[in-house]
């Protein structure tokens, strides 16, 4: 596939990178002046122009590109350059967008009427996210499936859990009927796919997949207990604030601290059941106003990453059982998780979790970019006629960096064994590493 990535930040180059050994043709479209370091590292075309010019996209060879992709910071820009681009020739455009009013609505289809294919809003899948985490409180990371009928789960693995010291062997050995299958680990910085004899050890991060009845015993093996939420402090009123405030505050007790005394008149007038506090993140001596030793939950959303990981760690300090936090800089997310902070948000992996699907030839339902490791989620539907449907998993040459985690077959979650014939319609969530992106694809397309 010809994949054409034009922006001006972390997005397109974490694009670039996570695209580069698919076997697709990569071209990054800077703007005028623009330098990085990926055009040292990856064997990328490069091109420097202005994605609004209609001379500039035609100079880019923009008629023979497959996928066209705009993640500049500027939305308006990646619009009006997602609309040249098809009318030039383009088969198939991704718009970022920074107004969620742009991605719903009447709104929404006229710029797909214009050319834009499909708009993606990073806020809003940011806000959906710490949405489902304070709603599954256990969990470091969350994500569900077609229905409802399996999820994903990040567990930290601390003292209490009774898996350490443990091989996946023994633990099925030990749960005769086991409603969920782990799918990774990450330890030291390197990700593993498990297999039978592998060992689980103290602060590894597990990855599995669960059906919904398997999820509290999961929890316990893994020493995570669910707790009650019911005040959660907000720190910041800007997009992500403001969705995640609407999506809780008529179930939960709000605060939400934001900076801009303009914006919190605003605010107190569109959340009309959340407290809205004027004043700034760092003080201290106004958190501990604000009670923030009584919070179940605080969020961290500002537009500074560094404010958010203190204020996060502040929290931890006073006893908050539930902290999350928005890093802007991918190479924060690890030392975060490291430091203590139960959750990294990063609206740049959100944007390629919504985008890496396109580049699929295979149908994908859903995917998710997990923070802090490269590795994707994907949930597939499986059809007739393709490899993942001949034989029974354990007699599939699956390749070594992917595992499928389970099925969802008639509204119905399936984990997946060596047993398990994948048959047409089925939805399969696979746990694939980047170099297994395109192997794992060939599975599930047609030949």
């Amino acid at each position: 596939m010809n994949i054409m990535i034009a922006g001006d930040g972390e997005i397109a180059m974490h694009l670039a990178r996570l695209l580069y050994d698919e076997n697709h043709d990569i071209t990054l479209f800077f703007p005028e002046g623009y330098t990085s370091s990926v055009s040292q590292t990856l064997d990328v075309m490069i091109y420097s122009g202005d994605p609004t010019s209609i001379d500039d996209l035609k100079n880019a060879n923009i008629k023979k590109t497959d996928l066209f992709i705009s993640v500049f910071i500027n939305g308006r820009t990646n619009l009006l350059s997602g609309i040249l681009a098809k009318n030039l020739g383009a088969k198939r455009c991704i718009a970022k967008v920074n107004d969620t009013s742009y991605s719903i609505g009447e709104s929404r289809e006229m710029y797909k009427n214009l050319g834009v294919d499909f708009v993606v809003c990073p806020e809003k899948i940011a806000a959906k996210e710490i949405t489902n985490l304070i709603i599954n409180t256990a969990a470091t990371e969350i994500f569900k499936f077609t229905g409802d009928q399996l999820s994903l789960l990040l567990i930290r693995l601390g003292n209490d859990a009774r898996v350490i010291g443990k091989s996946l062997n023994q633990i099925a050995e030990e749960n005769e009927e086991l409603d969920f299958r782990a799918v990774a680990i990450h330890r030291k910085s390197k990700t593993i796919i498990p297999r039978g004899e592998d060992i689980f050890k103290q602060k590894d991060l597990a990855y599995v997949v669960s059906k919904p009845e398997g999820i509290d015993h999961l929890l316990r093996l893994g020493g995570a207990n669910s707790f009650s939420i019911n005040n959660v402090m907000i720190l910041g009123g800007g997009t992500v604030g403001t969705l995640t405030a609407k999506n809780l505050e008529k179930d939960y007790k709000l605060k939400l601290i934001e900076l801009d005394s303009e914006r919190s008149v605003k605010l107190a007038d569109e959340l009309r059941h959340t407290m809205i506090i004027n004043g700034d993140a760092h003080d201290v001596a106004l958190l501990e106003r604000e009670n923030i030793q009584a919070m179940d939950a605080v969020i961290a959303v500002t537009n500074n990453s560094e404010t958010n990981i203190l204020t996060c760690l502040l929290a931890k300090k006073y006893g908050v059982r539930k902290t999350i936090a928005l890093v802007e800089n991918i190479n924060f997310i690890e030392v975060s998780q490291n430091i203590g902070i139960d959750t990294i948000i990063n609206k740049k992996l959100a944007t390629a979790s919504y985008i890496i699907r396109f580049t699929m030839k295979a149908e994908v339902v859903s995917t998710k970019c997990l923070n802090g490791i490269d590795a994707e989620i994907f949930e597939f539907k499986a059809h007739a006629n393709t490899m993942i449907t001949r034989k029974p998993l354990g007699k599939l040459k699956f390749p070594s960096g992917a595992i499928v985690g389970g099925i969802i077959r008639e509204n119905r979650g399936i984990i997946a064994t060596g047993n398990l014939q994948i048959e047409a319609g089925d939805h399969v969530v696979v746990f694939t590493l980047p170099e297994a992106f395109d192997a794992v694809d060939r599975m599930f397309r047609g030949a």
